[in-house]
């Protein structure tokens, strides 16, 4: 054969080379453009919402340090030792657990062991939990609605003020709202097949939900079923008994892990945090279930409000979400997606049993309402950054209502809600700007008018396409331009500590945070109010008079708990009640850690391989605060309120006799909290009388490896 009939190789070498680029850039086009039925614009819009928002929620990120320390310090011991990060303990020499399940250490953990300790290390997850929650509120809305309606639906996440603040925090809140979103998500594809399957993976969402914040998670339970039960496709006996196993399958994924901490004995796992009897289920039900309801909290920082009265979370009630503080972080959209909810369910009223688009409305109006109802009621510890569990809610329901609302304008009744929801929304925004009084002043007068022209440009028919496009911008404009000026601030501002709010300090309210509670302009400890920083006193323009306050063996702690006093901020005045505040040498408080310094850093590692703990102080802030700055274990004694029954006298002599804790650090928090414990006390006591007292750099220690020679005497 002669070399001019042999084959030659580079021409299928280059035809496959061809090929392979046409179907990369024919995938690179699908994932851009979308599906071929559906508008070209639509997948560009989409990822420029995803873009948008991890834009944002990246930017300065890192500004918040280690946010919440006391979790940030949970997060470091699950780093390093493994038994910290199943039990979630405080300190890797795992004596006390967070008052929480785990599962969101779990995630933030796992990031630092890849990227090492740091604040974006801890931060990151939260961040992507945000981007791939406003994804699946998208793609729910989307399925059954239109692109609009489902960017509309995801925008209004992405830039709901408490949302934003609360995917770029540590708090366990992030993970349950993606949880409780995906599982909306699972139970929407399970009514459109009626596969099991799906319906299983959205109770196994719930379960983890409860291993993020427990009872909590469950709120969503009534609407899914109730959604699945109605519309799911199969008949109605094996709609039951699919409801049936997605709730096995709640129990499973939850279960597990409750089993584990039940079954392994006590002396062989850290005690549970929270508790008063080291039982999980007591913290289930009690501190962190039924007592968030009645305000009976055995161990908790103090009691809730009365149906009426305020209490140290605010009044209880209908407007709860409303008032003081807690309207700027979520209720810019309430009052319309309430409106719309309904509108929707009356427009859908003649459709069939299994359509979706009512599931839909089900599922997020059924979360909203049952959410928004236990909140305004509930009588024990309640937080404004809570609310972040309804913005997946919020945000559903406008997007799908909207859209209905929309589709019906050629009725006039239909135009006539939609202008009066617009006009509405922008009647409340004004109402909530007043009470930033001293932020964009302007802000709120731009609100309106662009509502009054809005809701006019609404009621209008209009036969040509460019008006009813500028109709539509004009209200969607009206409506989202104060929430997203919030969230902006809420950007730029950091926050660190255990009370967090969004937006900037508002004129009035009733609970813990700026305001209105314990609270600075990001927080509490480490977030100073503007103005001034309050310390349980009075506080003008940075003057600080400080209130009654602990005063622990050997000296005084700045930020001790305080009696209630009054705060005029620069941009802005309210009734802030005393409290840990401002981070202070030697100790931190309640709710804000401590500063420490180089010195004493320098001296909790140095031959801290010798001991399980370097040091113990009192409460988990404090010894978070230690713990990160030096990065070796230190024992909360107390646990976060210093009012749990950990360790004991006995057993914390019994540790100091056998060497294994290095250092006591004098702090400002002195136990037995509404009804908990006193050992905390106790055990502070017992070393003042004990050991010799040494001061660096403003904190107080007692070396517990060398007793007084009174004590020896």
């Amino acid at each position: 054969m002669s070399s001019s009939t042999l084959p030659r190789p580079s021409a299928p070498s280059a035809l496959g080379a061809s090929a392979l680029g046409g179907r990369i850039r024919m995938l690179g086009r699908s994932v851009i453009r979308g599906r071929a039925t559906h508008a070209a614009w639509e997948r560009p819009a989409f990822l420029g919402l995803l873009l948008v928002t991890a834009i944002a929620y990246f930017y300065n990120l890192t500004a918040s340090g280690y946010a919440n320390e006391f979790y940030s310090a949970a997060v470091q011991a699950g780093s390093t030792n493994w038994e910290a990060f199943l039990f979630g303990s405080s300190d890797a020499g795992n004596s006390i657990t967070v008052d929480k399940p785990p599962a969101s250490l779990w995630v933030m953990a796992l990031s630092v062991r890849v990227f090492g300790l740091s604040s974006f290390a801890i931060l990151m997850p939260e961040v992507l939990m945000g981007l791939v929650t406003v994804a699946l509120v998208y793609v729910i809305v989307r399925r059954h609605f239109s692109p609009g309606a489902a960017l509309l639906a995801g925008g209004v996440l992405a830039s709901t003020p408490v949302a934003a603040l609360m995917f770029r925090f540590n708090n366990p809140d992030a993970l349950l709202v993606l949880l409780m979103t995906a599982s909306v998500y699972f139970t929407l594809r399970a009514i459109e097949s009626g596969r099991v399957r799906w319906l299983l993976l959205a109770g196994a969402m719930i379960g983890f939900g409860f291993l993020t914040k427990q009872l909590q998670a469950f709120v969503v339970l009534p609407p899914l079923a109730l959604a699945y039960g109605l519309a799911g496709p199969v008949k109605f006996g094996k709609r039951m008994l699919h409801l049936l196993a997605a709730l096995a399958a709640v129990i499973v994924s939850a279960g597990w892990w409750v089993a584990l901490v039940e079954l392994v004995p006590a002396s062989m796992r850290p005690y549970v945090g929270g508790s008063q009897n080291n039982d999980f289920l007591e913290l289930t039900f009690g501190y962190n279930g039924f007592g968030r309801l009645t305000g009976a909290e055995t161990g908790s920082v103090t009691g809730g409000g009365g149906a009426t009265t305020g209490g140290q979370w605010g009044a209880t009630g209908i407007t709860r979400l409303l008032d003081g503080e807690f309207g700027g972080q979520i209720a810019w959209l309430i009052p319309a997606a309430l409106v719309l909810l309904a509108v929707g369910f009356v427009l859908l009223r003649r459709q069939k049993r299994v359509d979706a688009r009512r599931a839909i409305l089900i599922m997020f109006g059924g979360w909203l309402v049952i959410t928004g109802l236990v909140f305004s009621f509930m009588a024990g510890i309640f937080h404004a950054y809570y609310t972040v569990a309804l913005a997946p809610a919020i945000a559903g329901t406008v997007g799908a209502g909207a859209i209905l609302l929309w589709n019906t304008r050629r009725h006039l009744w239909a135009r006539i809600v939609a202008a009066v929801v617009v006009l509405g929304t922008g009647v409340w925004a004004y109402s909530l700007l007043t009470r930033a009084a001293e932020w964009l002043p302007w802000l709120k007068f731009v609100v309106l008018v662009l509502a009054i022209i809005g809701a006019g440009m609404l009621v209008i028919r209009w036969k040509r396409r460019a008006f009813r496009v500028a109709a539509l911008a004009v209200a969607l404009t009206a409506s989202l331009l104060a929430p997203v000026a919030y969230t902006l601030q809420t950007l730029s501002t950091a926050h660190t500590g255990s009370l967090v709010t969004a937006g900037p300090t508002v004129a009035s309210s009733t609970g813990f945070g700026r305001g209105g509670g314990f609270g600075g302009a990001g927080g509490f400890a480490g977030g100073a109010r503007p103005g001034g920083t309050t310390t349980g006193g009075s506080t003008t323009g940075g003057t600080t008079t400080g209130g009654p306050g602990g005063t622990p063996p050997g000296g005084t702690t700045p930020g001790a708990t305080g009696t209630p006093g009054s705060a005029t901020g620069a941009t802005g005045a309210g009734t802030t009640r005393g409290g840990t505040g401002t981070r202070g040498a030697g100790g931190g408080g309640l709710l804000g850690g401590a500063t420490v310094s180089s010195q004493v850093s320098a001296l909790l590692t140095a031959n801290a391989s010798s001991f399980t703990w370097a040091a113990a102080t009192v409460g988990s802030q404090n010894a978070a605060s230690y713990q990160l700055a030096s990065q070796v274990a230190v024992m909360p004694l107390g646990g976060f309120n210093g009012s749990d029954p950990s360790p004991t006298l006995d057993e914390f002599k019994a540790l100091v006799a056998s060497g294994k804790i290095h250092y006591f650090i004098s702090a400002g928090l002195i136990g037995a909290s509404n009804g908990g414990s006193s050992v905390s006390s106790e055990i502070a006591s017992w070393v003042a009388s004990t050991f010799t007292a040494t001061t660096v750099d403003g904190t107080t220690l007692y070396d517990l490896t060398t007793a007084s020679a009174a004590s020896q005497s």
